[in-house]
């Protein structure tokens, strides 16, 4: 029912775009300009770039509101068109183009509206009344971004594959202050163009974003290059024992399962998935015959794995962009008691993502085959976890992991790893943190009782 629903939804939406779009055709006037500026749409259509961590703009998200202005709201529905055009080549489904295209009219159509209503000057009027035009173009930016938000959310929930409020969240909320950064440039570029300066303003105005924008995707690529080398340093440590291959993976996984579930920002949840990837770098530096020693740690052999992670912050703390993920990588076996290391942290001391690492950190390897036993189940392991809040454990994390676990399930690993070896006698490493273990070692270096 829901995909007829949806169906007819796109087809009703994409018929009053045709309308709407064949109206504006025979309302315009000033053909020199609006072509012109249609051109400009054209060239920003290609040029996408990344707006927050999940939504894709382009510049023609200038150009519009510089067409509102300039030419008036038929004008900008027309202009809308002709910039989607190099977008109809990009890769998904046809019925996702035309709808994509559509939406796309309707919602410059939605903020035409709004800048008709709020009597919005239009050509060279706009010099005498900057202050109406301004509020009108904030006004048409506001219109556009809700019609089009609203629009998406709709064929979302009607599709029921995704959440219409996370897209609220993750994409429309955080987008909203810098698409309407956006809409101020469209308006400077039209005040440029109708100062004297004619089709040269889009230089003047874009090729500064442009240069701006390519200066920031330099920066993603440094971020794409230090991440590759730090998991070429993970597989470098996974490669020391079979036992945890992909264990820096999951981890990294299971925190970004519980960051989403906890609904933590973009920013915050990307660092926190960082950090899950890279808590256990510093094993880099551990002597790969403790990492396979076919047995308990003594004191001084456990003092090395101690070490792990302040070597872990040692290595990422040169790397700007991990500032972040210092203090999970370097406290991530403290535990809430107080009993854990480097520094004895206790309850919230802990700093927050250090406490969600420790729950996912010893979930997955309880969940895998280790040389000195073999998996335990998700139950059983969950169980544990349950069993050790407010002493290991953060018990708010530890439920809201739980809950995570039991809707959203967990891919089992043991089928991935080899037998566990009946020979060795030790019964627990130093991430099996819970049954009481002090973390794997004899002696002193095993902790308070």
């Amino acid at each position: 029912m829901r995909a007829r629903v949806l169906s007819l939804l796109v087809t009703s939406i994409t018929a009053l775009a045709i309308v709407v779009l064949a109206v504006s055709i025979i309302r315009l006037s000033d053909y020199p300009t609006v072509a012109a500026l249609c051109l400009l749409m054209l060239i920003g259509g290609m040029l996408r770039f990344s707006v927050g961590a999940a939504y894709l703009a382009s510049l023609d998200s200038v150009v519009i509101v510089t067409v509102y202005v300039m030419a008036g709201p038929w004008a900008a529905v027309v202009a809308a068109a002709i910039g989607y055009l190099p977008q109809i080549r990009r890769k998904m489904p046809l019925i996702r183009r035309i709808f994509n295209g559509a939406q796309r009219i309707l919602a410059v159509g939605a903020g035409g509206a709004a800048y008709a209503l709020a009597g919005g000057p239009t050509g060279h009027n706009v010099l005498d009344h900057a202050p109406k035009a301004i509020w009108a173009a904030v006004l048409a930016t506001v219109a556009q971004h809700l019609a089009n938000a609203g629009l998406v959310c709709l064929v979302i929930w009607l599709d029921n594959k995704a959440s219409p409020l996370e897209f609220l969240r993750q994409v429309v909320i955080p987008t909203f202050l810098p698409m309407a950064g956006y809409g101020f440039l469209g308006l400077l570029l039209a005040v440029v163009w109708l100062g004297g300066l004619g089709p040269l303003a889009g230089l003047l105005v874009l090729v500064p974003l442009l240069v701006a924008r390519w200066a920031l995707s330099q920066y993603e690529v440094e971020k794409t290059a230090q991440a590759a080398t730090m998991r070429a340093f993970i597989q470098v440590i996974e490669a020391k024992d079979l036992y945890t291959r992909g264990h820096s993976e999951r981890v990294s996984e299971g925190v970004g399962m519980l960051g989403k579930h906890l609904r933590l920002s973009a920013d915050r949840q990307s660092a926190l998935e960082h950090a899950g990837l890279l808590h256990d770098v510093g094993k880099v530096g551990v002597p790969t015959s403790i990492i396979r020693k076919p047995g308990r740690l003594d004191d001084t052999e456990m003092d090395a794995i101690r070490l792990h992670p302040a070597r872990g912050v040692e290595l990422i703390g040169n790397i700007p962009f991990l500032e972040e993920v210092k203090s999970a990588v370097l406290h991530h076996h403290e535990k809430f008691d107080g009993t854990g290391y480097p520094a004895g942290l206790s309850g919230r001391k802990i700093p927050y993502f250090a406490r969600i690492i420790g729950i996912v950190d010893a979930f997955d390897c309880l969940t895998s085959t280790r040389s000195y036993r073999p998996a335990r189940s998700v139950e059983e392991t969950l169980a544990i976890l349950v069993q050790d809040r407010n002493t290991h454990f953060d018990p708010t994390l530890v439920d809201e992991f739980v809950q995570v676990i039991r809707t959203q399930g967990w891919k089992a690993t043991a089928a991935e790893q080899p037998a566990p070896d009946e020979t060795v006698e030790a019964n627990i490493d130093h991430d099996d943190l819970s049954l009481g273990s002090g973390g794997g070692a004899t002696g002193s270096a095993a902790g308070p009782l």
